[in-house]
């Protein structure tokens, strides 16, 4: 049956590559993303081949595995309307907004920080990559290696994600920023150790 015929299987047809896409993005393997998901590694691979077509019980824990919507792994045909959907995540203490939502790459996040009483224990940390801040509201306390800085309104910060770091609010009102990081500061910031 010809794509013109079969809306839904125009709608499916990329499914597989986005799902490598998603999945090298990670750095994970079938084996590591069954474990996550409950699917046999043999599933995803003929998932990611389209060798298999998709089912809603299989996309939904490959969604919250890569921590996409479900839209994006279908490509759903656009609704008309133009405005981004923000989903905030709490973690460890923070708030995070995504503001892009594309596998791999730089990553954009607003990132609340709580006040200085209500932060938790300092615990500096360290990843792989680069990371940028810039502050919008609020004063920051940026701790890297040995080196302490107060950061206020309209100031940034970039750096080797390497070296030991924390950032929280300076103050008693919480701190909000604009943060940059690739996949493995991503990965840093939403698992359950991040700053």
């Amino acid at each position: 049956m010809d794509n013109m015929d079969d809306p839904a299987g125009d709608v499916l047809a990329g499914v597989g590559p986005r799902l490598r896409a998603l999945r090298r993005a990670r750095s994970a393997t079938l084996a590591a993303l069954a474990d996550e998901t409950g699917l046999t590694a043999s599933t995803l691979s003929r998932l990611e081949n389209g060798k298999l077509r998709p089912t809603l019980e299989q996309l939904l824990p490959l969604a919250r595995a890569h921590g996409v919507p479900l839209d994006d792994l279908v490509a759903a045909p656009p609704t008309g309307d133009p405005r981004v959907h923000l989903r905030p995540v709490r973690h460890s203490g923070l708030v995070m907004v995504p503001l892009t939502r594309r596998p791999g790459g730089i990553q954009a996040y607003k990132v609340i920080h709580p006040p200085a009483g209500r932060a938790p224990t300092m615990n500096l940390q360290t990843h792989e990559g680069y990371e940028w801040f810039y502050v919008l509201n609020g004063q920051v306390r940026f701790v890297l290696g040995e080196q302490e800085f107060r950061l206020g309104v309209g100031e940034a910060a970039e750096f080797d994600t390497r070296t030991p770091h924390w950032i929280g609010s300076a103050d008693s009102r919480p701190a909000e920023l604009l943060a940059l990081f690739g996949p493995q500061g991503e990965r840093a910031h939403l698992a359950p150790s991040g700053h």
